[in-house]
């Protein structure tokens, strides 16, 4: 018989924090969407990010450009830190 192996859980947070100085991009619970470089994240997911952009609803064009911004953590319903790499370097920053 195969042994099974432990999986082990990954800590979000932790993953968040490595991601500092990476392109993410953050979508909130009212459906906006956002990019930018993340400059530091907290205990509870709240974003600093520097070169903020707020993208049009299902696109990667700008909507509007904020520089540096804060989102709340509980206003996130899912971040993915590797942004830069599924967009291809085709960023809107």
């Amino acid at each position: 018989m195969a042994q099974r192996q432990r999986v082990r859980p990954v800590n979000p947070l932790k993953i968040l924090k490595e991601a500092t100085g990476r392109v993410i991009f953050v979508k909130l619970k009212d459906g906006s969407e956002y990019i930018g470089k993340l400059e530091a994240t907290d205990s509870t997911m709240n974003l600093v990010l520097d070169n903020c952009v707020e993208l049009k609803p299902g696109t990667t064009e700008p909507k509007v450009k904020y520089g540096k911004a804060l989102i709340r953590g509980s206003h996130i319903v899912y971040v993915s830190v590797d942004y830069e790499i599924v967009a291809g370097g085709e960023l809107p920053l």
